[in-house]
């Protein structure tokens, strides 16, 4: 895997629980953290590109800004209008896992804020975004082995993330 520059980013669990309390209060209306993928300088949730297109149109697809939904304390772009209300609806089928970090960072223990768009794979309905081709090859060879890893080191990543937005 990529051993770049790395940041961190809020536990799976915790944003589990945020989830829910945004829900709570208006869904749109979470505190902003980095839970979710925004780059280095784009402020926007996976450098802008439609997270719902990955699952309907089977492809990287820039999102545009005019369509746009904050969530988790982040816009999230759309290609169109159905795509940002199928998010609406259900923002956990449709984000990322890990919140759009590359998933093989992840199953070391760490993260990258890169990503390539076009370097993804879906697994058994769940988005996986990787920093690049080599690593979503990587990925494709043992998926569920680096989705257990993934899963396993993420709540740590994610608190050492959390943590680390304060400092």
């Amino acid at each position: 895997m990529h051993s770049g520059s790395r940041t961190q980013c809020t536990g799976r669990y915790l944003v589990m629980i945020g989830l829910a309390v945004a829900s709570a209060v208006g869904g749109s209306q979470a505190v902003a953290n980095d839970s979710v993928n925004t780059g280095y300088f784009g402020g926007v949730a996976i450098m802008g590109y439609d997270t719902v297109a990955y699952f309907t149109e089977g492809k990287a697809t820039k999102g545009s800004d005019k369509i746009s939904y904050e969530w988790m304390g982040t816009p999230w772009h759309f290609a169109n209008n159905k795509h940002r209300e199928m998010f609406m609806s259900e923002p956990l089928k449709y984000a990322p896992q890990y919140g759009g970090y590359c998933a093989g960072e992840v199953s070391g223990g760490s993260v990258t804020v890169n990503i390539d768009p076009e370097a993804f794979k879906i697994v058994e309905g769940k988005l996986y975004l990787m920093y690049d081709k080599a690593d979503a090859e990587g990925f494709a060879a043992h998926p569920a082995d680096t989705v257990a890893k993934a899963d396993a080191k993420w709540p740590k990543v994610a608190a050492d993330l959390e943590l680390d937005q304060y400092h």
